[in-house]
């Protein structure tokens, strides 16, 4: 399988690094990459760079999404989540900067570094992610779907663009911290003199006032509104699974990023099967002449049914493969099987017929096998149809 981007190389670490080491890595190549420290002509090949290692360092420094990357390659983190990673995608700027900011923004000498609150301003306009429920059939995730959903949220106000400002007018640099959004303070104390850094007053960090702010928003740049998503659902996922998509759940307020919409899965109970990963456990009912004698069947799987024969004196508890007919695996490629259970139906009520045959039976019918024998065979195929493909 071809594995994509190889994110230890590019933080320059070695597959069996620890947290540490990758966080110091990553934080390494971020002051070297981060936009705000780049000449002009530089800034675009630098966002891209610091895109990829941010993407990197997020997957590398969560257990489940680096062992999914670590057995799957990319595909593992952005088939659609896995595992705490599944619908893993691509990053785009704005939210590189929010996980750098995340886990390094509070560091002292940061704005010595970057000379002002960008990031921070970045992550207070960031717009809230959206949380919705996926209800799935068991059909569904065989094939994979696309569902279409109406949301009650928020958009960009078209009136203004975003900005909150009025037609005709922009916000302007806030006076009292000259468009920084931060104001300090120098204080002596015994231990020396030290400055303080703490948010604007005037414009709450924002670094611009509205003058004049729009009167359909309010100055919010944003407005009620329903919008309709299509969310495409990869075939094979499991309960416990989520999808991410990035950038689209309700937008930062004056044109700040958008957060991301998460959906959660809810997969419908199947009456036909029992579902273990990516197998499906099928019971079949049958008659003894059937179980006896041996029959072609139709059994049920995810894509129509399959037809299976079952072999002259198969007892209850017997269980068949049907290969391939399971459900996809997730980030791997193929199926998994359908278990079919047998199970020998026993009358409840016989017709004088039945009755007369199975007395005429009873005469010349052998004995049952020793004590034992049956439960062990059938512990041994469950052992063979679960533990082994």
């Amino acid at each position: 399988m071809s594995r994509g981007t190889d994110y230890y190389a590019l933080l320059g670490v070695a597959r069996d690094a620890g947290e540490a080491d990758i966080k110091k890595a990553y934080r390494r190549l971020a002051m070297q990459h981060h936009p705000d420290r780049v000449a002009a002509g530089e800034k675009a090949a630098a966002e891209e760079k610091f895109k990829q290692i941010t993407e990197a360092y997020e997957v590398l420094r969560d257990p489940e999404k680096r062992a999914a990357y670590d057995r799957y390659g990319v595909a593992g983190v952005r088939g659609g989540a896995g595992g705490g990673g599944f619908g893993f995608a691509h990053f785009d700027l704005s939210e590189a900067l929010n996980i750098f900011m995340r886990d390094f923004g509070g560091l002292g000498g940061f704005d010595a570094f970057f000379g002002g609150g960008e990031g921070a301003r970045r992550e207070r306009h960031r717009g809230q992610d959206l949380k919705v429920t996926l209800e799935l059939t068991l059909d569904e995730v065989a094939r994979g779907t696309t569902k279409t959903m109406r949301l009650r949220t928020l958009d960009r106000c078209t009136a203004c663009g975003g900005t909150g400002a009025e037609a005709a007018s922009h916000p302007v640099s806030c006076e009292t911290c000259g468009g920084t959004g931060e104001v300090r303070r120098a204080a002596r104390s015994m231990f020396g003199q030290f400055v303080s850094v703490s948010p604007c007053p005037s414009c709450a960090g924002e670094g611009s006032v509205i003058r004049h702010p729009c009167p359909k928003c309010q100055g919010d740049g944003r407005v009620r509104a329903e919008k309709t998503i299509q969310i495409d659902v990869p075939a094979g996922v499991q309960e416990h699974h989520y999808l991410t998509m990035r950038g689209q759940g309700v937008p930062g307020s004056r044109n700040g990023p958008p957060g991301d919409l998460i959906a959660v899965l809810e997969i419908a109970e199947d009456p036909r099967f029992e579902r273990h990963g990516d197998d499906l456990v099928y019971d079949l009912p049958v008659s003894f002449a059937q179980a006896a004698l041996g029959a072609e069947v139709e059994v049920p799987t995810p894509y129509g049914n399959s037809t299976l024969k079952i072999q002259p004196g198969t007892q209850t508890g017997t269980i068949y493969r049907v290969k391939g007919k399971g459900l996809p695996r997730l980030g791997e490629g193929g199926r998994g099987d359908v278990h079919v259970r047998v199970h020998v139906w026993t009358p409840g009520k016989l017709t004088p017929e039945q009755r007369a045959a199975l007395e005429q039976l009873a005469k010349v019918e052998g004995a049952p096998p020793g004590e034992g024998r049956v439960g062990r065979k059938l512990w041994e195929q469950l052992r063979q149809a679960f533990g082994s493909r």
